[in-house]
């Protein structure tokens, strides 16, 4: 009998630890909201830190615009501080969180009807929680720095930069930046406008090879994406047709100690596993997506620590509302993360996942429909 209810206590404790480890992963309970009710304009976390930043923006009677930033605790979903606010016509788009947690802020200006001048501001570091210097990148006033032309990488001084030409002559350019030290590489002409003009394409900065590598394309159904890869050292460009017949490419992300890089493509709910030596690579297709556009992933970010990739999905194919896929990088699949909303349908800014590896957590656009807050989520 007592070797009986010994088995049954010890079963007992397997289902508990086994429940509780179940909780470990899914969304999270802490919940950002902007500050004054208004859509979030990009936002970012520390991965090494304790904060995070976002933009938000709401139109008021008479046309001005409550513009915002706003740094919180990613522990408490809690608003710091108000970095700045205005009430005027400016806007303010949270670009990234880089370097060593350095927050980069573009401050949008309007002059005149369709006459906005742009200038870049830093928290260097994310935690004291005000403007603290400029950034002034090698731009004219036709170059429109995008809200996911700019690398986001941390742990490393540089980031690349996508610089979309506005003037009418789509002649992008791509530089590197030390954005807390306001440095800058040599600036490189994109050759190709058709592939990398026309659509700014997703950006990722391989540290080791010193690369930027783009996702491009013109979006044609059943066209083969374009890959550029930019020398930020030697200031050159080149491309490689990609791999399979996806359009446009919705992210980007690379793991530079193993020369991998992973991309989602618009048409055909593929993400597509890369060599950048070799320049070959494989397609995995989201889980029960049938190869349907609607089913199509989006943002994709890397885990350094673990080594996952990890794969947006508007429209889960799964599950209701969004799902997130986390993958090796052998394109094997490691978990399924349901349950989000982060529809891009009224998103200004494109949907994002912010990691910290560290804590194995993460930031993600939602619940709310109207994009004033973001979600947490644990891995």
């Amino acid at each position: 009998m007592l070797r009986t209810k010994r088995h049954g206590f010890l079963c007992l404790v397997i289902l508990l630890l086994t429940s509780v480890a179940g909780l470990g992963q899914g969304i999270g309970k802490v919940i950002v909201h902007s500050k004054f009710g208004g859509q979030i304009f990009g936002f970012d976390i520390d991965q090494n830190g304790t904060e995070g930043v976002l933009s938000e923006s709401q139109t008021l009677s008479g046309g001005l615009v409550l513009a915002a930033v706003e740094t919180f605790d990613q522990r408490t979903g809690q608003i710091l501080s108000v970095v700045t606010k205005t009430q005027t016509s400016d806007d303010f788009v949270t670009l990234g969180v880089v370097g060593s947690g350095v927050g980069l802020i573009d401050h949008e200006v309007e002059m005149s009807l369709f006459h906005v001048m742009r200038y870049f501001q830093v928290i260097n570091p994310l935690s004291a929680n005000k403007f603290t210097g400029s950034w002034t990148p090698p731009i004219g006033k036709q170059d429109i720095i995008m809200p996911n032309g700019v690398s986001r990488s941390q742990g490393v001084p540089n980031v690349a930069v996508f610089v979309y030409d506005n003037s009418g002559q789509f002649k992008p350019k791509v530089f590197s930046s030390n954005v807390g030290a306001n440095t800058f590489g040599p600036v490189t002409i994109v050759t190709d406008p058709n592939n990398f003009g026309s659509t700014p394409p997703p950006i990722a900065y391989d540290p080791v090879t010193n690369q930027a590598i783009l996702g491009g394309g013109i979006g044609c159904f059943f066209c083969r994406p374009v890959i550029g890869l930019v020398d930020l050292t030697h200031a050159t460009f080149s491309e490689f047709q990609g791999i399979g017949n996806g359009g446009f490419i919705n992210g980007i992300a690379v793991d530079p100690d193993d020369g991998i890089f992973v991309t989602t493509s618009e048409d055909d709910a593929g993400v597509e596993f890369y060599s950048l030596s070799s320049q070959t690579g494989f397609t995995v297709q989201l889980p029960n997506s049938g190869g349907q556009q609607f089913y199509s992933g989006a943002d994709v970010e890397y885990d350094p620590i673990h080594k996952w990739f990890f794969v947006a999905q508007p429209n889960s194919s799964v599950s209701s509302g969004s799902t997130i896929y986390v993958y090796d990088i052998h394109g094997n699949l490691q978990k399924t993360l349901n349950g989000f909303q982060f529809s891009n349908t009224f998103n200004v800014i494109p949907m994002h996942i912010a990691l910290h590896p560290s804590w194995r957590t993460g930031f993600v656009d939602g619940p709310d429909q109207g994009v004033t807050q973001i979600q947490s989520f644990m891995y």
